[in-house]
């Protein structure tokens, strides 16, 4: 692309708002809006006092979340799932290391080779984590999301269901987003009618919750914006500032194999602090862990990672403090395995193909 030298800032900014605008557009999904949000007293005072506690125009505020739209689906999605369901770690596998991911994740690694690359070099952060990451999030930009990220927070912030277990606190929780969002847009120039998202407002390539574009998206192609839609290398420099954050530690792997002494195996204590890296590697052993080679020589704390797999048995592995990290982008150490198997899997496809 050309660039024209005397294109103004807020002409180039209004480019971008409409190709951003065309892009969503073109996977916009049929909605089931309810009724919008500019008859609700709560949400109206609730948009008043954003107002005055980020310095927003009050009549601005008021019209973006007034126009909001109640959306029953997205009270459905956010619902745990019921009581008793079953994890299953292959099955959960399946949904997200498959053909279509890695195909996508050999040619995204491959268009931005150097911008990878240099991502590593800064922040220790391993190419394969990152790729890991946005395939897994959505691959690699082709699935951000079909719902209005205004509707989607708006709705989570005033009409949290009841009936969830922490449903005052996730109440406060999105109404916190919403309030980000609503300054991030502000600040930025972009409509906040117009991003789409996940049904929970996450964004972009990353799917950076409106809080963590603010604290964690860095421009990284040099072009003095932030684009988590449109910005590859933005994406990838974001991901890696994010995990710097999080005290990746370069060189560490993010688990080892396991298996166990029956003898001496103290399941329910390895289990005990769930993924948080708790032992040493002697406590580790201590309590019936058995480890191999490089395992022996880890240098922190490691924890017990059980993956349940339906009727069949649990697959275990020994996490480290790198792979407690990947799950402070996802509470899960189901997502955490799954963006490490999909990296490694791009990996060695890349490989492949370089030497076939």
């Amino acid at each position: 692309m050309v660039k024209t030298a005397y294109k103004t800032r807020p002409a180039k900014r209004a480019i971008r708002h409409r190709r951003l605008a065309r892009h969503q557009a073109a996977s916009r999904q049929p909605a089931l809006p309810g009724p919008i949000y500019a008859q609700r007293t709560d949400a109206m005072l609730a948009a008043d006092d954003i107002a005055a506690r980020r310095d927003l125009p009050p009549d601005w505020v008021r019209q973006a979340i007034g126009q909001a739209h109640y959306l029953p689906q997205v009270a459905r999605f956010i619902q745990p799932p019921p009581p008793g369901t079953p994890k299953n770690w292959q099955l959960y596998r399946s949904r997200f290391i498959d053909p279509v991911r890695i195909k996508a994740g050999v040619q995204f690694w491959q268009d931005n080779q150097q911008m990878l690359t240099r991502a590593q070099e800064q922040t220790g952060v391993p190419a394969e984590i990152i790729v890991g990451i946005l395939g897994v999030e959505t691959i690699y930009g082709q699935q951000m999301g079909s719902f209005r990220v205004i509707d989607a927070l708006t709705t989570l912030a005033f009409d949290f269901p009841a009936s969830h277990p922490r449903a005052a606190a996730r109440s406060e929780f999105f109404k916190a987003e919403l309030e980000q969002f609503l300054s991030l847009t502000h600040r930025t120039g972009m409509d906040p009618l117009m991003p789409l998202g996940s049904f929970a407002g996450a964004m972009g390539m990353t799917q950076f919750m409106p809080s963590s574009w603010v604290k964690y998206a860095i421009d990284f192609d040099g072009d003095d914006r932030v684009d988590l839609f449109n910005s590859a290398a933005d994406a990838i420099g974001s991901v890696a500032n994010y995990f710097k954050a999080f005290n990746w530690q370069a060189g560490l792997p993010t688990h080892y194999a396991v298996r166990f002494d029956s003898a001496t195996l103290s399941l329910p204590a390895l289990l005990a602090p769930d993924i948080l890296p708790t032992f040493s590697v002697e406590s580790f052993v201590a309590h019936g862990a058995v480890l191999e080679g490089a395992a022996l020589q880890h240098p922190g704390k490691l924890a017990l990672v059980e993956l349940q797999n339906g009727d069949a048995p649990p697959s275990y592995v020994a996490g480290t403090e790198n792979f407690y990290a990947i799950t402070r982008y996802n509470w899960s150490s189901y997502y955490a395995m799954a963006v490490i198997e999909l990296g490694q899997e791009v990996a060695q496809e890349m490989a492949r193909a370089r030497n076939p």
